[in-house]
């Protein structure tokens, strides 16, 4: 344990967010996103887990530590659900609660058709599989700066 870091994030978790850099990709993924596969591909090469927490529980412990890139739209973004892109289930609603506390915009995520996500993942510095069961809950962060002290 460590004073002041959030005790959900593991040392490998840590490890990935800590080296990287501004503008690139974090892939959170649930149970049945093919992580492992696509983490192959990634620039860290393998899958990193927090296996115990739902999509919410992940990204708030992530997001304590993780800037949000404020210069793009896509900062965030969320899976759409097939045939009904505008649609946004209960557990990207609490992402996106979690990213609106953790943030203070007021930005929605950006929706990802199913398939674009997959390639768009395959680019992205590391993937992080959760503990989270319901559909949809995949979602991408790309990373942004914390500037000097004033």
């Amino acid at each position: 344990m460590l004073k002041g870091i959030d005790n959900r994030l593991n040392a490998d978790v840590l490890y990935a967010l800590r080296a990287m850099g501004h503008g690139d990709l974090l892939v959170i993924a649930d149970t049945n996103f093919p992580a492992d596969s696509i983490a192959r591909d990634t620039v860290l090469g393998e899958l990193l887990k927090m296996e115990n927490l739902s999509a919410a529980e992940a990204v708030e412990a992530i997001l304590s530590v993780l800037p949000l890139d404020t210069f793009v739209d896509d900062f965030a973004c969320r899976m759409e659900i097939v045939g009904h892109p505008e649609e946004v289930p209960p557990v990207q609603m609490e992402v996106q609660h979690v990213i609106d506390r953790a943030d203070g915009r007021e930005a929605r995520m950006v929706g990802v058709e199913r398939f674009a996500f997959y390639d768009k993942a395959r680019t992205a510095y590391a993937v992080i599989q959760t503990g989270e069961r319901r559909f949809y809950g995949c979602f991408m962060f790309r990373k942004g700066v914390i500037p000097p002290d004033a």
